[in-house]
């Protein structure tokens, strides 16, 4: 790493961390992977713990690194020596790395009529079987309109069955219950009721299957051919 000739200023607007002669406690916690190395650099054995901020700031100078406040609100505030734009880089990453593992929940909605056919019940079933094992969660409702408020035990039977139905693919999260004119239920899927994805083979796995479907299909013709012979 080139030695810089002067610490540069970050812009307000961009910073997201305060770095260098920016933090300008007296006392900060240093932290880090690196302090075997910087105990090396400065001829002195550092460990994790409380310095004062100048003194730091001299390490990092001597390391050519930046000193980042990673953590502003503890007591005293948690300081890192590192060089910033990669400790950003790497923050970025990993900040990307969650959000793409993150399952986005879907909730997908089944209305019921108190006096619902056997037909349209087993129907829904079907629908909502299908949006469990894809990993959504199910919002089932009994819609009472004007009068029919007055059947709520017939909904409820209506939704209890519907729950015990779908009791292999999935659970509800509380008890059905009123919400207005609605009764309402949520069923989340069980994990062993998930479609399992299927892989995608790459071009050299894919040539490889191919290579070994022509070689059997050659072993088979020449053993057919074989006992062809051995009829003759």
């Amino acid at each position: 790493m080139a030695k810089r000739q002067k610490r540069q200023p970050v812009r307000k607007n961009t910073l997201r961390f305060r770095v260098n002669d920016q933090i300008r406690i007296p006392d900060i916690r240093l932290v880090g992977d690196n302090l075997k190395e910087l105990s090396e650099t400065i001829g002195q054995n550092i460990e994790a713990g409380i310095y004062p901020t100048r003194r730091v700031l001299e390490w990092a100078d001597r390391m050519e690194l930046d000193l980042v406040e990673i953590s502003p609100k503890a007591k005293p505030p948690v300081c890192q020596i590192i060089d910033y734009k990669k400790f950003l880089y790497m923050r970025k990453k990993k900040e990307k790395e969650i959000k793409s593992n993150a399952v986005k929940t879907v909730v997908k909605e089944i209305r019921f009529g108190p006096n619902i056919s056997e037909h349209d019940f087993d129907f829904k079933l079907k629908h909502a079987i299908n949006f469990l094992k894809e990993g959504s969660k199910v919002k089932s409702y009994v819609h009472f309109r004007g009068r029919t408020i007055v059947f709520r035990d017939r909904g409820e039977l209506v939704l209890l069955r519907f729950i015990k139905e779908l009791a292999e693919y999935g659970s509800p999260e509380a008890l059905p219950k009123m919400e207005g004119r609605r009764m309402i239920v949520v069923i989340a899927p069980k994990k062993s009721a998930l479609k399992k994805p299927v892989k995608k083979k790459n071009k050299h796995e894919r040539r490889k299957e191919e290579a070994e479907q022509a070689e059997k299909a050659k072993a088979e013709a020449e053993l057919q051919k074989k006992l062809t012979q051995e009829e003759e």
